[in-house]
C-alpha cells in the first residue's frame, strides 16, 4: 500500500479517520450488494414473466416478499461470486481503496468521487440485460399462444398457456444459466473500477 498519512491515535483527527474508513467500507460492502440485487431483479422479472409471481415467499434478509426464480438466480450469484474469486476482488477493492481515497479523514469527497448514486441506474439495466433472452423468449410464447387463441377459440388457452410458458422459461433459464458469469464478472469489475481510481 502507499504511505498513508501519520494520525495521532489519541488526536481528534482520529475519530475523522475511522469514519471516513468505516464509511469507504459500507460503500464496498454496498455495491457487492447491488451486484447481487440486480441478479434477483432479473430473477424476479422472469418469474413474473414465466407466470410464477404468485410463487412468493418471506425472505428474512430483506424483510419483504421474494419470488422463486428471484432466490434461484440470488443463489446462482453466490455460487458464481465464490467460482469467479469475488471474494479476492472484494479484498483487492479494499486495498486499492487505500491508494484511491488515502486516511485523510475526507469522506464526503470520496463518497463524491465514488458517484454511488449512478449504481441505482446500472442495477436496474443490468437486471434487465441479464433478464433479457429469457423475457424475449417468453414473449414469442406469448405471442404464438395469441395467434392460437385467434385461430382456434374452441381451444381453452389458459389450460394450455401456463404450462407452455413455464416450459418456456425454465428451457431459456437452461439455456442462459452457462452464460451468466459474463454479466457477473462485468458488474464486479465496474465495483473495482469504483475503488481503483486515482
Amino acid at each position: 500500500m502507499p504511505n498513508q498519512p501519520t494520525i495521532d491515535i489519541n488526536g481528534p483527527e482520529a475519530f475523522g479517520a475511522v469514519v471516513q474508513q468505516v464509511g469507504i467500507g459500507l460503500a464496498i460492502g454496498f455495491t457487492v450488494r447491488l451486484v447481487f440485487a440486480a441478479f434477483e431483479l432479473a430473477g424476479q422479472v422472469v418469474g413474473f414473466q414465466m407466470g410464477l409471481g404468485f410463487a412468493a415467499f418471506f425472505d428474512p434478509a430483506s424483510s419483504a416478499q421474494s419470488s422463486a426464480m428471484g432466490r434461484f438466480y440470488a443463489n446462482m450469484a453466490a455460487l458464481l461470486f465464490l467460482a469467479l474469486n469475488g471474494h479476492l476482488m472484494v479484498i483487492m477493492a479494499v486495498v486499492h481503496s487505500f491508494a484511491a481515497f488515502p486516511v485523510d479523514q475526507n469522506l464526503l469527497q470520496a463518497l463524491a468521487s465514488m458517484k454511488l448514486q449512478t449504481l441505482g441506474a446500472e442495477l436496474f439495466s443490468s437486471a434487465f440485460w441479464i433478464a433479457l433472452p429469457v423475457v424475449g423468449m417468453l414473449m414469442f410464447a406469448n405471442l404464438a399462444l395469441g395467434m392460437i387463441s385467434r385461430v382456434a377459440p374452441q381451444m381453452n388457452i389458459y389450460a394450455i398457456g401456463f404450462p407452455v410458458t413455464l416450459a418456456v422459461g425454465l428451457v431459456g433459464v437452461a439455456a442462459t444459466l452457462p452464460m451468466l458469469d459474463q454479466p457477473f464478472a462485468a458488474l464486479m469489475e465496474q465495483m473495482m473500477e469504483l475503488f481503483a481510481r486515482r
